[in-house]
């Protein structure tokens, strides 16, 4: 299995260098959330990435009480201003409900996931966890590549919420760092990302 972190301006500056020398092969920044926020950090650490040879990951915080084509707009121009290349993975967080009931986080999901999907012909990861998830919060997502936030379990063996039947990465630990897990190659992982048009 490839090892891989996720961060955000929460953290502390990365030392992308060390962490590729340890073996980490690939990484997920945050870029925004909602419609307003932009990761402050997010710009260094694409750059940084792809310095240091790592596959890597752009991600969507969902804020579903605002409208889902603004936040996919947002999210697309943070990472086009970043430099977008092949292989470039995308990522839309799906945690928390913001008061809206769970068939209005779905339908938010979706359109989200589609106006990425039209832009940029790739589906994106859903990152979420399992109780989230048997709420009915991802209802008609099961064909979006499942990244699972599951660090009760070892590394590979998470928990598959329905409307999924299976994983393709596992967030395993949140300290000090979020660390993931991707069951495969960098060529399999690669090939759910961006592609030449």
């Amino acid at each position: 299995m490839l090892r891989g972190i996720d961060v955000s301006d929460w953290q502390s500056a990365v030392d992308w260098a060390a962490r590729a020398g340890e073996g980490v092969a690939f990484g997920f920044a945050r870029a925004s959330e909602g419609d307003a926020v932009t990761d402050r950090r997010f710009a260094g650490h694409w750059a940084a990435m792809r310095e240091h040879g790592l596959v890597r990951g752009a991600y969507h915080v969902a804020r579903p009480d605002t409208d889902p084509a603004a936040q996919a707009r947002r999210f697309l121009g943070v990472v086009v201003a970043g430099g977008s290349a092949q292989g470039d993975l995308l990522a839309l967080v799906l945690d928390r409900a913001r008061g809206v009931e769970p068939a209005g986080v779905s339908a938010f999901a979706l359109e989200w996931c589609r106006a990425v999907e039209r832009e940029c012909g790739v589906r994106p990861f859903v990152h979420t966890f399992a109780a989230f998830a048997r709420e009915g919060n991802c209802a008609g997502l099961g064909g979006h590549p499942l990244w699972i936030s599951s660090p009760g379990r070892p590394q590979g063996d998470p928990e598959v919420p329905a409307p999924w039947r299976e994983w393709r990465i596992h967030q395993y630990a949140h300290s000090p760092l979020d660390l993931n897990v991707f069951a495969g190659t960098r060529g399999d992982l690669t090939a759910l990302g961006l592609r030449h048009r």
